[in-house]
């Protein structure tokens, strides 16, 4: 059976005018098509690659209190560390264990007529026990958000969009959030829902895999594998390139399955977007390519914004309701009275 998700090399783009006019044209085919696509020439060593999932099997290591010092229910940013069951995908379950981080940056300070989404900027939280972690997590961040921009202006390309067309909306301040992620064998869960399915809410997503499987993305209304590639990052589009693009670009449903018994998955996905306070814009695209495009898939129970901030509040409110309850329970609907 023919590999249904394509491996695209980066170096590519490098590679003379007319390999790269090919590359950016399987960019825009296997991202209209699919929506995923393995990514392979991404100039990221062996080693570095191994040194984060060494660093993420570490911190999954750790005594659970000392996971539990960096609970995220204590971060208004939603920053820090979720037991397994702790997060929900449209109200059910994940089961996963995992810790975010996001861009380490200053608090903004709060008053009358802030935005409820300038909370969200923030420090992250870190274990003692384990100080290595964090110059090893930042060291990933920066490696993959350069790929990522990359990334990002070759989409613009294939679009027939000047290179910089999204750079007024995330340069200097984008808002890109990652984590590691433990999924335990199925003896240890609750069910067979890794994660639920859903869509990323960014521009783009790079995921790293260690070397077990778990990641099925929706193909024509069957579940499809996407199993681990050594070497390559796996890489989805956003709803935020669903709405520049009016839909030609449309970000695909996905899920992870619990392993089974027995076995562990480490995944190390990292969600590149906007700024907060940016507004995504609608391209002028070619009559071509306009034609083409079906709009933004928008669910009503869950409906997507153009303004940043606005659509990533509103998706940790829902993902977390326990940091929405002590953080920002002035924005919650009030409970109806027990009867």
């Amino acid at each position: 059976m023919p590999r249904i998700v394509p491996v695209l090399d980066l170096s590519r783009l490098e590679q003379g005018a007319s390999e790269r006019r090919t590359f950016l044209a399987d960019l825009r085919s296997a991202s209209r098509d699919i929506g995923f696509f393995y990514l392979a020439g991404h100039g990221i060593p062996w080693a570095e690659i191994s040194e984060v999932l060494t660093a993420s099997r570490r911190f999954f290591a750790l005594a659970e209190a000392d996971k539990l010092s960096i609970e995220m229910v204590k971060s208004s940013q939603f920053r820090g560390y979720t037991r397994a069951g702790g997060e929900l995908t449209k109200g059910k379950e994940d089961w996963r264990e995992q810790l975010d981080i996001g861009v380490e940056r200053q608090p903004i300070v709060q008053g009358p007529g802030v935005p409820a989404w300038t909370r969200l900027q923030g420090p992250n939280q870190w274990p003692a026990a384990l100080p290595d972690l964090k110059p090893s997590l930042l060291a990933w961040q920066g490696k993959v958000t350069a790929v990522a921009i990359r990334l990002l202006k070759a989409f613009a390309l294939s679009l027939d969009q000047p290179e910089d067309a999204f750079d007024p909306i995330y340069s200097s301040e984008p808002n890109h959030r990652m984590k590691i992620v433990r999924y335990p064998g199925r003896e240890a869960t609750g069910g067979n829902q890794g994660v639920g399915a859903h869509k990323d809410g960014g521009f783009l997503t790079l995921l790293l895999q260690d070397d077990n499987k778990g990641l099925q993305v929706d193909y024509d209304g069957s579940w499809v594998d996407v199993d681990p590639i050594p070497g390559t990052l796996v890489v989805n589009i956003g709803e935020l390139l669903e709405l520049a693009s009016n839909g030609y670009l449309r970000a695909t449903v996905h899920r992870v399955v619990t392993p089974p018994a027995g076995i562990e998955r480490i995944s190390v996905p990292f969600f590149f977007s906007a700024r907060l306070d940016a507004t995504i814009p609608l391209l002028g695209l070619s009559e071509e390519l306009a034609a083409q495009a079906r709009g933004p898939a928008s669910d009503p129970e869950n409906p997507l914004f153009r303004d940043v901030g606005t659509n990533v509040l509103k998706s940790r409110l829902r993902s977390h309701p326990d940091v929405a309850k002590r953080h920002y329970a002035d924005l919650l609907e009030p409970e109806a009275p027990a009867r």
